[in-house]
């Protein structure tokens, strides 16, 4: 494999993976990441200046006890020299001599640690302002953040390009077009059993000359019935017409009495 080919799938890689890194990272969880670090920062300047300043006691210490030394063998010196020991009053002053450049040196420390106490302590101060100013920011991004992802959000609810909106809507246009296929088949189908192009296997469905045989003798049968209505009508009127003439020319006559039913008595 040649070397453009590695370098371009070397490109192609980092880029996908510079994507996936930024669809992953989450601001609000970066800048509580970066405070984290500053606050661990902050804490271990302020442990330097406890180190310093406990040196800076140590040796405070120490000087306190040599300049008691000293004052000591000084005291020393002037009783030999009252008792009218000149060597014992040498020796003391010579000892005195040796713990006063004891001093000298740790009281030289003394200002050095005092000075670096003093540069850090003004570092962790400004530092701890830093940090207060950041965790103030801080906040504000992060509320800021979230509003506009929870303002955005809304929006492509409203909208309806959101993921799940879009789904939904696939959804809803997959079911109106198979519901369109469904009537349109259907509707097929009824056409062709009209026509009869396709055969009932109920039997309940008739080609296009049976239907219209159908519809020519249920015609017929409407007017035979109609015809035989209206005799029976005619041949009603004319029987009630002799009836009344008959009763004209018989007056005075009964009619006869009709027979009416007898019950037997139980």
């Amino acid at each position: 494999m040649s070397d453009g080919v590695m370098k371009r799938m070397g490109m192609i890689f980092r880029a996908k993976a510079n994507k996936a890194l930024d669809r992953a990272e989450d601001p609000r969880e970066t800048l509580d990441y970066s405070y984290q670090k500053q606050l661990e920062l902050l804490q271990k300047v302020r442990r330097g200046v406890a180190d310093v300043a406990t040196s800076r006691k140590r040796l405070e210490l120490q000087l306190n006890q040599l300049q008691g030394q000293s004052a000591k063998l000084e005291d020393q010196g002037r009783k030999a020299l009252a008792l009218g020991r000149e060597d014992l009053a040498r020796e003391a002053l010579s000892r005195r001599s040796a713990l006063q450049q004891q001093v000298t040196d740790l009281e030289t420390q003394h200002q050095t640690l005092q000075g670096e106490e003093e540069k850090l302590t003004l570092a962790a101060q400004r530092l701890q302002a830093k940090v207060d100013a950041f965790r103030t920011k801080k906040e504000t991004i992060k509320a800021t953040y979230t509003a506009a992802q929870a303002q955005t959000r809304i929006g492509e609810a409203f909208s309806g390009i959101s993921e799940e909106m879009g789904d939904v809507g696939m959804a809803i246009q997959r079911a109106e077009d198979k519901t369109a296929q469904l009537q349109a088949r259907a509707g097929a189908l009824d056409e062709l059993m009209a026509s009869g192009a396709l055969d009932d296997p109920s039997g309940m469905a008739k080609d296009d000359i049976t239907a219209e045989l159908d519809r020519l003798s249920g015609g017929s049968d409407v007017e035979l019935e109609l015809q035989r209505m209206k005799a029976e009508l005619a041949g009603g009127s004319s029987a009630g017409q002799q009836a009344i003439e008959g009763g004209q020319n018989g007056e005075g006559q009964s009619a006869p009495q009709q027979d009416r039913p007898r019950f037997d008595k139980q």
